[in-house]
């Protein structure tokens, strides 16, 4: 839309300076202007519109200026710099620079706007407050949202629902499940369905579907179901594995008309598909006339979960006939599942899907690829779309260092993590974990232990992961006493993983009384595995000592151990027709 002189004249005649004021006061020119606000798709039209104001005089008023400043938080340096020009602002639009902010890029600045309204003395409203504590959420601010709950609770807004499911989700978000029951419990009586459904959602993101269950027994006894609430309760039976509760949800959502919401369906789909019931997905997505990206992505990603990688990819050549594009995540997600099962011939089908469409190869696509050639064994081509990629996060190095130190490249996964930080990308915990693990494949013991001590110094703590790798490294370059000393240091005393690596190394090196020592610790542990009575054994075997070997195999505890929990070992591999 292209605001020119013209179309502005014919909503606003123009008339002497004094008269403009009082024209542009009158409630049928404000009503002209939030029409006009209310059609700017783009920043650029709301540009030509305060240029018109400006010399209209109209940014002078402050009702217009107001709805301006509302329709310009979509570019917050541009919002910043009308409010700097703002005399007098009233409570509206300080709330409405709180609520920009708090959707913004960088919602902590709504924090620091937030400290400057209160030092200047101005009273907030709950509408101050919620814009606040949603940028808390998204910051994980807890400490901060624990003093603006203390401020809601001295000025009595405590009582308005909204401000009430506000701290909720707060709560929920940051993981403090407890605080948000205990908010919950509080007042029975200013609960709506939205706070029903803030903590079904706090419960599910920290894994408890249980208490989802709960809560959804007792708010059907006195609330009114929303869609919302079946999409957290069916998350719930999900994790749970509660076929019969989410075949009873799809029911429920017949009967009441949800199965005509998009949302609903698809995550009906998504049940289907992760109780491997993907006859009900299939037979649910056919019947559904109007079927959107979401839907479609949903149904290729069940079917690449369960293996069923073939109608994965013809999905998703007939949704291309439908001229539907599948999104980055579904393509990561089919390429996922490629990796998991090794099906070569398919993910290289769907790297040239990708490059047929033109698709861009972000990090999400790209880190997928690179992953799929890495666990197929083309590291060569995961080298050459690594370089062909023109942004790369730190997952997609990480994905890369993993990959190299995987194929026995440790000394080039080193120089890609140098790489990796001269370019200005900061690794994280899980960058240090394919570090470690590069040097334990490769045998770089000296850069191990360089690396480790220099993830401790960037102030990232080990854990039992990265713990396990250096147990690992040491173990396998025959320094098994120095892997046991550092199991003395593991930040949890009782890990069976770590002494089961080091048990692996002890008959590797034959290092028998260590390994006795090691698997009576596993004992103590509570932890036993056919696997470590194979380990001791071999260890013995290794010595020479066969008389252990035969005392051991004729312990029936051990025998019956080992015949009970021995697995068949089995391998794929992939067959062209």
């Amino acid at each position: 839309m292209i605001l020119t002189g013209i179309r502005w004249h014919q909503k606003f005649k123009f008339c002497p300076t004094s008269q403009r004021k009082q024209q542009f006061s009158q409630s049928s020119t404000h009503q002209n202007l939030i029409l006009l606000l209310k059609s700017c798709s783009k920043i650029s039209e709301i540009f030509q519109i305060h240029a018109h104001m400006i010399k209209t005089g109209l940014d002078h008023v402050t009702f217009p200026l107001s709805k301006l400043l509302a329709s310009s938080i979509q570019d917050m340096d541009y919002a910043h710099s009308i409010f700097n020009q703002t005399q007098n602002p009233n409570l509206f639009i300080f709330n409405t620079m709180l609520r920009g902010y708090s959707i913004s890029q960088n919602p902590k600045q709504a924090l620091l706007f937030f400290n400057c309204i209160r030092a200047q003395g101005i009273l907030l409203d709950q509408f101050s407050i919620i814009s606040t504590l949603k940028s808390c959420a998204r910051e994980l601010a807890v400490q901060y949202g624990l003093g603006i709950h203390g401020t809601v609770v001295k000025s009595g807004f405590n009582f308005f629902v909204n401000l009430r499911n506000t701290l909720l989700h707060f709560y929920s978000v940051c993981g403090r499940i407890e605080d948000a029951r205990q908010l919950f419990d509080e007042i029975p009586l200013k609960r709506d369905v939205v706070s029903w459904n803030a903590l079904m959602g706090g419960y599910l993101q920290t894994s408890q579907p249980t208490y989802v269950m709960e809560l959804f027994r007792l708010m059907h006894m006195g609330f009114e179901i929303s869609p919302a609430t079946v999409l957290s309760v069916l998350s719930a039976c999900g994790e749970l594995g509660d076929f019969l509760g989410g075949e009873s949800l799809h029911g429920f959502s017949i009967k009441n008309g949800f199965d005509l919401d998009t949302n609903v369906v698809t995550a009906i789909v998504n049940f289907y598909g992760k109780s491997k019931s993907m006859v009900y997905a299939r037979r649910l997505f056919d019947g559904v006339p109007n079927r959107d990206v979401v839907l479609w992505n949903c149904i290729i990603d069940a079917y690449a979960r369960n293996g069923m990688l073939e109608e994965s990819l013809a999905l998703l050549h007939l949704m291309k006939l439908e001229n539907l594009k599948p999104n980055s995540s579904t393509l990561a997600s089919l390429l996922s599942a490629c990796a998991v099962y090794g099906a070569l011939t398919i993910g290289r089908s769907i790297h040239e899907y990708i490059e047929g469409e033109r698709l861009e190869l972000n990090a999400v696509l790209g880190t997928a690829l690179i992953d799929m050639y890495s666990k197929c064994g083309i590291i060569e081509k995961a080298v050459e779309v690594f370089s062909r990629m023109k942004s790369k996060d730190v997952m997609c190095w990480t994905a890369m260092i993993v990959g190299l130190g995987v194929h026995g490249q440790g000394v080039k996964a080193l120089k890609f993590f140098k790489n990796m930080e001269e370019e200005g990308v900061r690794p994280n915990e899980v960058t240090f974990l394919a570090v470690l693990g590069a040097c334990s494949h490769g045998g770089l013991v000296m850069e191990g232990k360089m690396y480790f001590d220099r993830m401790i110094r960037d102030g990232f703590l080990p854990k039992i992961e990265h713990y396990g790798c250096m147990i690992d490294l040491l173990g396998r370059a025959g320094l098994v006493e120095e892997a046991h000393e550092l199991i003395k240091r593991l930040p949890i005393e009782s890990d069976a993983t770590a002494w089961r690596a080091l048990l692996a190394a002890c008959r590797v090196h034959g290092h028998v009384e260590l390994g006795e020592f090691v698997k009576g610790s596993l004992m103590e542990l509570d932890d036993r595995h056919y696997g470590d009575t194979i380990l001791l054994s071999s260890t013995y075997a290794l010595a020479g000592r066969w008389a252990d070997v035969v005392r051991m195999w004729n312990s029936s505890e051990e025998k019956k151990r080992v015949m009970m929990k021995k697995e068949a070992g089995c391998s794929s591999i992939e067959m062209e027709c």
